[in-house]
C-alpha cells in the first residue's frame, strides 16, 4: 500500500522511506509548497500549451540537457512502439522561460527541488548499512552541483477519435532519475502497479505530492527500493473531454556519479533517452 506520510509528523522519515522501500511511491501531505503557488503555474502553462507562441521554443540541447518546448507524440516509453498522448516543455534552473511564463514557475522548481532534496536525505537516513556501504558516495551527496535536475510541464489534450488503437496518455513505465516529486495533477488517471501485477490508482487529492522512486535509486540501493511501474491511462465519456496537465520534478545527480559497476548517471541517462525517443545520438 501506498502510505500518506504528514510532512509535520516524527515519523515522516522513517514512513517515507518504508513506503518508498515497499511500493516506490508515497503521497505527502502538509508539505511547506502553497497549493496557490502550484495552481497558478498549472494556469500559466495552460495558456501556453493553448498558443501558437510554443512552436518559437523547440526543444534543443544545451547546458546539461534538453530543454524547451516538445510537440505532441514526441515521445514513448521504452519498449513501446506507440508514441504518448502528450506534449511538454522541459524546465532547467540554467535555460530560459518562455514568454507568458512567469517566476511562479521559478519559485515552484526551486521549492520542489527544495523538498526533494530533503526527503532524498530523509531516504538516506533510514537505509540499512549494509545497503549504504554500497553507495558511492551518499544520496545527499550524489545531487550536490546537480545542473541535471528537470521540472517537466506536461500537457494531455483532450481524447480525439483519431487516436491510434493502443495509444495511452503515458504508457506502462518506470523513470529514470533518483526520487520524482509530482504535486497533484489537474485530472486523475495515474496509476501504480504492484508486485502481484495489479493497477491501482494514485489518488488526486488538491496540495498533495506524489513522491517515487526512479531507477537510479534503485540501481544504487542494489534493488533495495523499488523503481515501481507507473502509467496515466486515457479517461473515458465526458472526461475524455478534459485535458490534464502534470509538473513532476525529476531529481537527478550529477553525471559523473557512478551508480553501479556499469553506469555513472550520465552513461544512464544517455541510454535511457535514445530507449524513449528523445535522445539518438550520443
Amino acid at each position: 500500500m501506498v502510505l500518506e506520510v504528514d510532512y509535520t509528523s516524527e515519523d515522516a522519515p522513517a514512513r517515507l522511506a518504508q513506503s518508498i522501500r515497499e511500493t516506490g511511491f508515497a503521497v505527502v501531505t502538509e508539505h511547506p509548497i502553497p497549493w496557490e503557488l502550484v495552481a497558478s503555474t498549472y494556469d500559466e502553462w495552460a495558456r501556453f500549451f493553448a498558443s501558437d507562441v510554443k512552436s518559437a521554443y523547440p526543444f534543443q540541447e544545451g547546458g546539461e540537457g534538453q530543454w524547451g518546448y516538445f510537440p505532441f507524440l514526441s515521445e514513448n516509453a521504452k519498449d513501446s512502439d506507440l508514441k504518448d498522448l502528450k506534449e511538454f516543455y522541459h524546465v532547467y534552473r540554467w535555460a530560459p522561460l518562455p514568454a507568458g511564463v512567469s517566476d511562479n514557475t521559478r519559485v515552484l522548481h526551486e521549492e520542489l527541488e527544495r523538498l526533494a532534496g530533503t526527503l532524498l536525505g530523509w531516504i538516506d537516513d533510514n537505509t540499512p548499512a549494509e545497503v549504504k556501504s554500497g553507495f558511492t558516495e551518499p544520496l545527499r551527496g550524489m545531487i550536490e552541483g546537480s545542473q541535471r535536475t528537470l521540472f517537466r510541464i506536461l500537457h494531455y489534450p483532450p481524447i480525439g477519435n483519431d487516436v491510434q488503437p493502443g495509444a495511452v496518455r503515458s504508457a506502462a513505465h518506470e523513470d529514470i532519475n533518483l526520487l520524482t516529486l509530482l504535486p497533484t495533477g489537474t485530472a486523475p488517471g495515474l496509476q501504480v502497479l504492484d508486485t502481484s501485477g495489479n493497477w491501482h490508482e494514485v489518488a488526486c487529492d488538491q496540495g498533495a505530492v506524489i513522491v517515487n522512486a526512479g531507477d537510479m535509486l534503485q540501481m544504487a540501493s542494489g534493488g533495495f527500493y523499488r523503481s515501481t511501474t507507473h502509467r496515466v491511462v486515457n479517461p473515458e465519456g465526458e472526461e475524455s473531454a478534459v485535458p490534464r496537465y502534470s509538473m513532476p520534478l525529476f531529481l537527478h545527480p550529477r553525471p559523473e556519479v557512478r551508480l553501479s559497476d556499469t553506469h555513472t548517471a550520465g552513461t544512464y541517462l544517455d541510454e535511457r533517452l535514445r530507449e524513449i525517443g528523445l535522445k539518438t545520438t550520443g
